[in-house]
């Protein structure tokens, strides 16, 4: 599938999966990579490739679905490091709607809600974001969450605010984490122009230019309860359904070290010095041999941990230290692609740039270094460093 996949991971996946996984590698090469540098730049979003990305049917296609009409863990990691591979905001576009979006409905939503809904988020005919994080709240935000949901009658008052918010203002609904009056976490899904939802883009932005991150604010903002997802009614449930997504992190971190040193390595071979190309240096060499090693390792540690929780062993320990790891040697790989580039790879043209600015938001997101790093020791040692 991809010369850094040095051990054949991509073998483990079916024909079918793999036929799916070329059709959207053409796509991406065709309707978006020639055009990343200048979308980057501008901060434009590319909404407009949802379309043919829906069309491809990556998700709803009868010959990836099981007996359950699931998609194989493993073919949802490939697919989220092949959108990586191209760009970290395109990953966001789609997968913020058919991932994170989809797997909240799916697993908050009652039977009847995710009947109605859960067709057309794939085609993106129903979209949708999921906003949990607040302002003054990250990784803590199910500690502090101050978004309130207060019951009225048949329905809901929601106040509050939500930040970094991908998708938010292309969204049709907005799925919004609140607190009831007794502390509990709920979920509403709000329409995005529902009287007293103000959705703003956040600017300024050196990672995920592409992306509409959303400043929401919800001002009195009146809701039915048909609009809450029935089965969601704590923090317990709402971290159920990020246990299904945590490895999605791990994945685009290695698409994108695997985007960067294939970027890198097409650098180096057509850039001449001293009358031959930069590939054929001795330090060069030793950076391209790193950035490949970085890549193959992650590939190996989130394959592993994939096939380990399909089978019901890995759990947030290990996610956590896959995602630290992984995240950790992104930042190693993008730098040196950028070494390789030199002053040229401060230029967005030659996709370095884009690379190792946007490892910066993958290292954010999903748990810090540091909130992974304390997972993992509360596991190994039995002793919570979280709070004194």
């Amino acid at each position: 599938m991809t010369a850094t996949d040095l051990f054949g991971y991509c073998e483990e996946l079916t024909e079918a999966e793999r036929d799916k996984l070329a059709l959207l590698r053409a796509f991406l090469d065709e309707h978006a990579r020639p055009f990343l540098a200048q979308w980057w730049e501008a901060a434009e979003c590319p909404e407009h490739l949802r379309v043919g990305l829906a069309g491809l049917r990556l998700d709803d296609d009868p010959a990836l679905l099981d007996d359950t009409g699931r998609l194989r863990p493993l073919y949802v990691g490939f697919r989220g490091l092949e959108l990586a591979r191209c760009d970290l905001s395109v990953s966001v576009l789609y997968a913020g709607q058919v991932s994170m979006f989809r797997t909240l409905v799916r697993e908050g939503g009652s039977p009847e809600q995710v009947a109605e809904l859960d067709p057309r988020i794939p085609t993106f005919e129903y979209t949708g974001c999921f906003a949990l994080t607040e302002p003054d709240h990250g990784s803590d935000v199910a500690g502090g969450m101050e978004t309130q949901a207060r019951r009225e009658g048949d329905g809901w008052r929601i106040t509050g605010r939500k930040r970094w918010i991908g998708n938010a203002a292309i969204s049709d609904v907005i799925g919004v984490v609140a607190v009831d009056e007794s502390g509990d976490a709920k979920v509403f899904l709000v329409p995005r122009d529902a009287p007293g939802v103000s959705v703003q883009d956040i600017s300024g932005k050196i990672s995920l230019r592409m992306v509409r991150n959303g400043d929401i604010t919800l001002d009195d903002v009146v809701v039915s309860e048909r609009q809450r997802l029935q089965r969601i009614d704590s923090f317990r449930d709402i971290a159920d359904i990020l246990a299904f997504l945590r490895p999605d992190a791990a994945w685009t971190a290695t698409g994108t070290q695997i985007g960067a040193y294939e970027s890198a390595l097409a650098y180096a071979q057509r850039r001449r010095q001293f009358g031959r190309p930069i590939a054929g240096f001795q330090l060069v060499q030793e950076k391209l041999a790193r950035m490949l090693g970085n890549a193959t390792a992650s590939l190996a540690m989130v394959v592993g941990l994939t096939n380990a929780r399909e089978q019901g062993r890995g759990g947030d320990a290990e996610s956590a230290l896959t995602k630290a790891w992984i995240s950790d040697a992104l930042r190693e790989t993008v730098a040196l692609g950028r070494e390789i580039g030199g002053g040229e790879g401060i230029r967005v043209e030659h996709d370095l740039a884009r690379y190792f600015a946007d490892a910066e938001a993958i290292y954010t997101f999903e748990g810090t270094r540091e909130i992974n790093s304390l997972i993992v020791g509360r596991a190994i040692t039995g002793l919570s460093a979280f709070t004194r």
